[in-house]
């Protein structure tokens, strides 16, 4: 009895109050940051509104639905001066994904092969690759812009000396002229054919890929999943009589006329984005090779394999799995950097909404917060599809 009454004397006092307990403390500060900072917000919101009304600007959406009054150099949908503001954004934002997508497709192409030459028991191609990667990743990338814009576009002949190819092909200071394809009836069996093609061509491969792991037998999938995606289309264009017909351009007196236009704004930043990108991306490739154990490489030459078979069977897929995540953010910054076509007059989302539209209808705060939501988007989707393509590269346990 004397010993429980001891312990009882010795035993520390337990605090019951909530707020020595961490998980109460978290609640109540986060809860406070929280309405702390949604107080900030709705001030700095209600300031701006009534700033605006103080100097007489509008707010709201409606702006969108009056006239534009002003032309853009080009628009991948149809456009003219009559068109809203609304349709001002549009033409912008699809501009900016046109620029983006291209830009993206090219820096990868042209930084793995950067990346792989880097590497190259050839001395010459491998000294090419450095100097390529060690000089434009230097150069800041406006310069390079104005670079191809006016060190290598300009310059080129007036339409009326157009350097032309096969007189279907021509390239002037005003851009690149090429036939323009004219669907015709039927053609759009073709596209489906192409789907059904390209769903074959990745069902195929899963199916060579459990066969190759369950009986160790290789399948040609790549040269059936090529037949699918290429000469299934082809045989159903050839079956409903070659439905296309090609518009080619014409050199009038003092232009081309018909055709396809690429003006020299946009392959300028296409250039410029993806000759700039592709260097940071080929020193991403170039890590993840060398993150692959020396000895995986040792293995199959052991086993007589050719350098290329290894290097796309075993060397690449085991270094995609380090070269996601830095190749993602690359990504975000190619993206992102499109915004400096500005400089040269390209007509994406800065230029055309928040440039133009902004300058005449005064109404900034929606035009910017628009504009910030369309490359947050253009990010969050990036971000979304990359992060499934490094969940399924990435390597699973058995």
């Amino acid at each position: 009895m004397s010993q429980e009454k001891n312990d009882t004397a010795t035993k520390p006092k337990q605090n019951s109050s909530a707020l020595y307990d961490p998980r109460v403390r978290a609640v109540v500060f986060q809860s406070l940051l929280f309405a702390f900072l949604i107080w900030l917000g709705w001030t700095i919101f209600q300031n701006t509104l009534q700033n605006m009304e103080s100097r007489g600007i509008t707010t709201g959406f409606d702006f969108l639905s009056n006239p534009a009054g002003f032309e853009i150099l080009m628009s991948l949908v149809d456009y003219d001066a009559s068109h809203t503001y609304g349709r001002t954004f549009l033409v912008g934002l699809l501009n900016t994904v046109l620029v983006s997508f291209l830009g993206i497709i090219l820096a990868t192409v042209l930084g793995f092969v950067m990346g792989v030459a880097r590497l190259s028991k050839n001395w010459l191609i491998a000294k090419i690759a450095s100097v390529y990667v060690e000089t434009l990743r230097n150069i800041p990338l406006l310069l390079q812009i104005f670079f191809w814009y006016f060190a290598v576009l300009q310059p080129l002949p007036s339409p009326r000396g157009s350097l032309s190819a096969g007189d279907a092909i021509f390239l002037n200071n005003r851009g690149l002229y090429f036939p323009e394809p004219i669907a015709g009836e039927g053609f759009s069996v073709v596209w489906i054919a192409l789907i059904v093609g390209i769903v074959g061509a990745a069902g195929l491969s899963r199916w060579s890929t459990k066969r190759q792991e369950e009986t160790g037998e290789q399948f040609p999938a790549f040269w059936a999943g090529a037949g699918l995606v290429l000469g299934l289309p082809l045989l159903v264009f050839l079956v409903m009589g070659a439905p296309l017909t090609w518009e080619m351009p014409e050199q009038t007196r003092f232009n081309l006329k018909g055709g396809v236009q690429v003006i020299p704004e946009l392959i300028a930043l296409l250039l410029a984005l993806s000759t700039y990108t592709a260097a940071f991306i080929a020193e991403i490739v170039r890590a993840g090779i060398l993150a692959v154990p020396h000895g995986q490489t040792e293995a199959a030459e052991s086993l007589g394999l050719r350098r290329s078979v290894t290097l796309r069977q075993i060397i690449i897929p085991q270094a995609m799995r380090v070269v996601i995540p830095p190749l993602t953010s690359q990504y975000l910054n190619l993206a992102k950097n499109s915004s400096l076509a500005t400089a040269i007059g390209y007509p994406d989302i800065v230029n055309v909404f928040m440039g133009t539209t902004l300058n005449q209808t005064g109404q900034a705060v929606e035009i910017v917060a628009m504009t910030m939501a369309v490359y947050l988007t253009i990010s969050l989707i990036l971000s979304v599809v990359m992060n499934w393509y490094n969940k399924a590269m990435a390597l699973k346990e058995r």
